[in-house]
């Protein structure tokens, strides 16, 4: 009996953790690949037990899937209008919080961007340009937005190749499918891109304001993960990552 015992304790342990520890599926804006890899990991150092799985891609999409039945917990949209859409439509189980502001910029792994403007994707040497697609890409409609302000949508959209997503369209630009991108400032200032180019920020004048939101949606409205991951994001920590990667935080100025 007394050799039982510390294994009948240590399944007792062993089970309480597996009892206490939880699970969360992020349904993220592709603008936040490196961003939140780092929250998440900080996040974890604090709730080691607690798994947070987190799928990137476009923020037009998650928002049809999570209408569909999609099992995501928390939604992190590129445009806050998407979670507010769910929220109206019954599909959230907390308000929308806006989290940040992105910003667009010019983006080449083999031209040096930095001194370029948008006018410059209209040299000839210039054959194939990557955005997001506006269709259901909120950055690819502010780039959109940008070079139809900028008097230059005619004479590009020839030129143009259509990510599904921000990474996907900063991934045609960085395998040479395309010469130059309008991609995040958030994935342009990354080590792995930004070692191989330079980058333009283009004025935020040129478009409509880039606002973001998350919402836990209704599948975890009994989620506590999904609070405490909620409440993470607006921690000291947190913020100091998103403005690490150029984000501006709600109630900062932004750089023009």
């Amino acid at each position: 009996m007394k050799l039982l015992r510390p294994l009948l304790l240590a399944c007792s342990l062993l089970f309480a953790a597996t009892a206490h520890a939880e699970k969360v599926t992020v349904a993220a804006a592709a603008d936040l690949k490196f961003a939140m890899g780092e929250i998440v990991a900080t996040f974890k150092k604090a709730h080691p037990a607690d798994e947070v799985e987190v799928i990137y891609g476009s923020s037009g999409k998650f928002h049809t899937q999570i209408q569909q039945g999609a099992p995501y917990d928390l939604y992190f949209s590129a445009d806050i209008a998407f979670p507010r859409e769910l929220a109206k439509a019954g599909f959230a189980a907390s308000e929308v919080k806006p989290y940040a502001f992105g910003r667009i910029v010019l983006w080449s792994a083999g031209m040096d961007a930095s001194k370029m403007t948008l006018a410059s994707l209209t040299d000839p040497k210039i054959a194939r340009i990557a955005i997001a697609n506006p269709k259901h890409a909120p950055y690819g409609k502010r780039a959109e937005e940008a070079l139809r302000a900028s008097g230059l949508w005619e004479k590009v959209e020839p030129k143009l190749v259509y990510g599904e997503n921000i990474a996907h369209t900063a991934q045609f630009v960085q395998t040479g499918n395309a010469q130059v991108g309008i991609i995040a400032l958030a994935l342009a200032v990354n080590p792995e891109l930004a070692n191989k180019g330079g980058y333009w920020l283009i004025p935020d004048k040129l478009h409509e304001p880039l606002e973001q939101g998350f919402v836990i949606t209704k599948r975890a409205a009994g989620n506590a993960l999904a609070r405490r991951f909620a409440d993470y994001m607006g921690s000291q920590p947190a913020r100091a990552v998103m403005t690490r990667y150029g984000f501006v935080l709600p109630g900062e100025a932004a750089g023009k």
